[in-house]
């Protein structure tokens, strides 16, 4: 296999990372349309929830970027007189806490006090999942490789050197926590805990893989990405604290989606 893996499709000749990302994107709202009001604690009026959706899709533009340009200043700093460059670089994870800081400041402007994160949790895993694969198609361009790696499913992406899949190890934990809230969520949880969860483990998750892969920018021994990480896992870890209900006591089944099969 050789990297980046281009898709043939109707004709065309497809870049595998736009391609995934926009599948991910779509997959992910569509999911979300489908099932927002069986997890949704409370319905929000349609007025609202559009400056929150507005609020959450800007903050994860501008977060994802903040966070990228903190990852590698160098970087940044050599290329600063192309515009294009600052725009192309971002990161899940300064999305995530982009678009969570601006949902909780839209929702404190519209007067919805109540947690809403659960609805995003299930389109959160499914675009991540479906993105990183885009991720691993593309090899060393995307920069979310590992590091070098005697292990036995090590990968070439094209420079000579097996490397952890990184990609890879994402795509399979997001799946694996998915898998655990909906068994999770049939019995009675706490409005909010869903999402936070996810959160915590995720951030968690980014903090541990981030050592697998190379840096050349780093303070005190750790990656902005993994400093940024641990906070947001840290601000996560209070749903585990008895008095942290986000909100009232969902009963078991509530906000499931019917299975279908």
């Amino acid at each position: 296999m050789s990297f980046p893996l281009y898709i043939d499709l109707f004709g065309l000749r497809l870049h595998p990372h736009p391609l995934f990302e926009m599948i991910a994107y779509t997959a992910g709202f569509q999911l979300y349309l489908r099932t927002r009001h069986r997890w949704q604690h409370a319905p929000i009026p349609l007025e609202k929830n559009l400056w929150i959706v507005v609020a959450c899709v800007f903050g994860a533009l501008v977060g994802s970027h903040l966070l990228n340009i903190a990852e590698m200043p160098g970087d940044y700093l050599a290329h600063r007189t192309e515009f294009s460059y600052w725009l192309a670089g971002k990161t899940i994870v300064g999305g995530l806490i982009g678009g969570w800081a601006g949902v909780e400041l839209a929702k404190r402007i519209v007067g919805v006090r109540y947690a809403t994160g659960d609805a995003y949790v299930f389109p959160l895993i499914v675009g991540t999942a479906i993105g990183r694969i885009g991720c691993f198609l593309t090899g060393l361009e995307d920069a979310t490789y590992g590091t070098p790696t005697a292990l036995p499913w090590g990968v070439d992406f094209g420079d000579g050197i097996a490397r952890h899949p990184t990609q890879l190890y994402e795509m399979l934990f997001v799946l694996a926590v998915g898998l655990y809230l909906r068994h999770r969520s049939r019995r009675p949880y706490a409005n909010g805990y869903l999402f936070r969860f996810y959160m915590f483990a995720y951030f968690l998750f980014r903090f541990a893989v981030e050592f697998l892969k190379p840096h050349t920018d780093t303070y005190l021994g750790l990656s902005a990405i993994q400093i940024a990480s641990l906070a947001a896992a840290l601000f996560c870890a209070r749903i585990f604290l008895p008095a942290s209900a986000v909100g009232p006591a969902q009963p078991a089944g509530e906000g499931v989606p019917a299975d279908r099969d």
